[in-house]
């Protein structure tokens, strides 16, 4: 059935469609933080974000099947639908951020994001990590250097080294990793002014999500702020990732960092699966961006998908998800920290809340990326029924970042599992 499926994907939807892992897995349901293939073989999902507070949750699928039996159009039509949710999700920001343009994905937002800035500040540099991931809309597809875009960057794309509190610049994974992260942002603002393009923003995720989610202690950002604000530039945080609870210190990931962004985009779990997304801005942010461009949505904010949104949200605050991501997070390093007592492959433990993971490397000493051995590891995990996967920057970084009603007790099963999966796998 597998190989069919694959045959019939390739010839309806075209060639290089990836999937996850060597065998693809062929999922026909899901409930909380369990999914079940064709077989009715039962998996552990200890990866996916979107289904925020677990796959199926009732609350969310009453509230969409509720609204989409009553009514679904667009937003040029009045409906309080929209304006309750965004009023509940902005009291959920620091106070500046009072208003939201609603949208259908993270790549969206993001794309909204850097026309707000140009609007602000009325140029186009942009600055992002050389190891990112912000979408895949035309512009922000050109903020990403693991997959160049055909026919090369646009000049008014610069990047910098992505942080990495494993192998940190400056030598040092505090102070001087961030002055270090600062002079370079400040040598592409050079770059970006001379170029004649001048500087309108910052893009990061607060999180460094892809860049292998480096340790870093709250103020790191700070020296970059500062230069980016001397610039009169804007930073655009990314919370696709690290939002809604799932870091567990923190309902954000600025927050944890310890940094204010002056604009900020979430995406794929604030709908548990629906397709919704959103910037989030100060009112004279908004303004200006309203003022400079036109821009409608059709599908953005219509009532199914903000009855969705607001269903998760509740979901995410009455059944106290983020307290249980702080728990069950620090649990989860915790038993990674002692399996690497056991396993010489395991070189960093890191995270926070519900997304942790492990670096992987052939030689602690040498801090030697074990990058074939990572994907291997991942496929065996798959195969003894616990589902995640691998990023960083150099793809040898296990990242596990479940629904937020992950528990102990599946903690224990993802390390149990590690376990046997490291000490069967060759490090070669």
């Amino acid at each position: 059935m597998s190989e069919s499926l694959l045959d019939r994907r390739a010839r309806l939807l075209g060639p290089n469609m990836s999937t996850f892992y060597e065998e693809p897995v062929h999922l026909v349901r899901g409930a909380g933080v369990w999914l079940w293939d064709a077989d009715g073989r039962k998996y552990l999902d200890c990866y996916n974000n979107v289904p925020h507070v677990g796959h199926c949750h009732p609350k969310v699928v009453q509230a969409i099947c509720e609204q989409a039996a009553t009514l679904n159009t667009h937003t040029r039509y009045l409906h309080e639908g929209i304006l309750d949710y965004v009023e509940k999700l902005t009291a959920q920001f620091a106070p500046k951020f009072d208003t939201a343009l609603m949208c259908c994905t993270g790549s969206e937002a993001n794309d909204v994001a850097l026309r707000m800035a140009q609007a602000l500040t009325k140029k186009t540099g942009v600055i992002a990590t050389d190891h990112t991931y912000h979408g895949n809309t035309t512009a922000v597809h050109q903020l990403s250097r693991s997959n160049p875009p055909p026919g090369g960057y646009w000049d008014n794309v610069a990047f910098v080294p992505a942080p990495d509190s494993y192998r940190p610049l400056g030598g040092d994974a505090g102070l001087p990793h961030a002055l270090a992260f600062a002079a370079e942002v400040e040598r592409q603002i050079a770059v970006l002014e001379e170029r004649g393009h001048g500087f309108s923003a910052l893009m990061l995720c607060a999180f460094f999500a892809n860049e292998g989610f480096p340790d870093l202690p709250k103020g790191w950002l700070d020296p970059t702020v500062a230069v980016v604000h001397k610039a009169g530039g804007v930073i655009i945080a990314d919370e696709v990732q690290p939002g809604f609870g799932r870091l567990g210190t923190d309902f954000w990931g600025y927050e944890k960092l310890g940094f204010l962004p002056d604009i900020i985009t979430i995406g794929k779990p604030m709908a548990n699966g629906h397709p919704v997304a959103a910037v989030i801005a100060p009112r004279e942010t908004m303004y200006e961006f309203r003022n400079n461009f036109r821009y409608f949505n059709t599908f953005g904010g219509n009532p199914v998908s903000c009855a969705a949104a607001m269903a998760t949200l509740n979901v995410v605050l009455e059944e106290r998800l983020q307290a249980n991501a702080a728990d069950v997070g620090a649990y989860a390093k915790n038993g990674l920290k002692e399996l690497a007592s056991r396993h010489e492959a395991i070189g960093d433990v890191r995270g926070s809340g519900l997304f942790f993971g492990i670096e992987l490397v052939t030689d602690r000493q040498q801090k030697t990326p074990a990058t074939a051995y990572t994907k291997k590891i991942a496929n065996g995990m798959r195969q003894r029924g616990v589902l995640l996967n691998f990023l960083g920057r150099h793809y040898n970084v296990l990242k596990m970042r479940p629904p937020m009603v992950f528990s102990r007790a599946h903690v224990d099963q993802v390390i149990e599992t590690l376990d046997i999966v490291l000490a069967e796998t060759p490090l070669i």
